[in-house]
């Protein structure tokens, strides 16, 4: 009889097992995916897949650095990518499970080698520029019929915002994508890691602090899109979806996406396998399905942002393709700048500098 049940038990614990190895936990940033795609991916592989969403690095990292997050698949920007890979946060990919990485595109894996030298920990999923999403009408009837909405003049300048303040101006809560913004304003290097040049950027943060009324990191989609703020400091797909919003609800609201002259931030989202991932193999495939030309594409269709696989541009939509606020010509790429992550004495002014900014102190 006691052979009998440590058998059962042995059986039992296999079949747990099978179930475990046929499941997949994403975690990604809110709205960034077409979920049509998670179903043909469980159709398609017979894997049960869980999906999560965050709408910040920081909460994502705090989940990296502390381990056993869970989760076998996850989606940081590349400055905090950078410094997880450092910190042994992830596990280095099996490129023999990922035969579609072939269908990458050298222009981003380039510029993602300040990242992760060599894609040995990552691939790109999409990458884009923070700029500013406007109220087109709004913003007209608050600053007038010429007021040049292509410049950081519109929201760093205190007596635009003072105007604005009446119809709503959201910020990321983003230090990050923020306080570089302020310093490329100012003219200083936008990547410095001088605690005495990232402090300037109390300079233009803190006339325009009462007139901004939010930090948030998605909400402004929505607000934009319902017309319930004219303004937002954003992640260029999030506009564009607030754009396609407005259009669809035929609710009369104008948003349009703009890169400053003046140069924005180039950013990119990487998927990487935390180290110690209970799924590393249906990882790889989640992965690999995810660089299907055709699977990426329809991605990007949804969430409006550019992707690194070149493969897939054959199949975008044109108004995704041929968007230069989504895929911008050379001109404007030349004048996009990227940053490298803080080090960690550097990072803690930040935070605290950030915290400043936020509560107006």
């Amino acid at each position: 009889m006691t052979k009998t049940l440590l058998t059962l038990t042995a059986a039992a614990a296999l079949a747990a097992g099978a179930v475990q190895a046929q499941e997949v936990r994403v975690y990604n940033w809110s709205d960034y995916i077409d979920e049509d795609l998670l179903t043909k991916f469980e159709e398609e592989t017979g894997i049960d897949l869980t999906y999560d969403v965050f709408d910040s690095n920081e909460v994502l990292e705090t989940k990296m650095l502390a381990g056993s997050s869970g989760y076998d698949v996850v989606v940081p920007t590349g400055t905090f990518l950078q410094r997880q890979i450092q910190a042994g946060a992830f596990q280095k990919l099996d490129k023999s499970q990922l035969p579609n990485i072939e269908n990458m595109w050298s222009v981003v894996t380039d510029r993602t080698e300040a990242y992760d030298p060599g894609a040995e920990y990552s691939i790109n999923y999409m990458w884009g520029t923070t700029g500013i999403g406007v109220n087109v009408d709004k913003v007209k009837e608050a600053l007038g019929e010429d007021v040049p909405m292509n410049s950081w003049d519109l929201v760093f300048k205190p007596e635009n915002m003072e105007k604005l303040a009446g119809c709503g101006v959201h910020f990321l809560d983003a230090p990050a994508e923020m306080i570089p913004a302020a310093l490329n304003y100012l003219g200083e290097n936008p990547d410095s890691h001088d605690p005495e040049v990232i402090a300037r950027a109390m300079e233009v943060y803190e006339p325009i602090r009462p007139h901004i009324q939010k930090f948030h990191s998605s909400e402004y989609i929505n607000a934009l899109a319902n017309g319930d703020i004219c303004v937002a400091v954003g992640w260029s797909g999030d506009i564009l979806q607030a754009r396609d919003r407005a259009v669809e609800a035929d609710n009369g609201v104008t948003v349009e996406y703009v890169i400053p002259t003046e140069g924005a931030q180039m950013w990119f989202d990487q998927m990487a396998i935390p180290v110690d991932a209970p799924n590393p193999e249906q990882a790889h495939a989640f992965l690999n399905f995810i660089m299907d030309a055709q699977n990426m594409a329809a991605a990007s269709n949804y969430v409006y942002y550019a992707n690194g696989n070149k493969a897939s541009q054959e199949f975008l939509n044109e108004d995704v393709i041929g968007d230069p606020a989504i895929y911008p010509d050379q001109e404007t790429l030349d004048n996009l700048f990227t940053t490298t992550p803080y080090p960690p004495r550097v990072q803690r002014d930040v935070t605290r500098l950030w915290t400043e900014i936020k509560s107006g102190v």
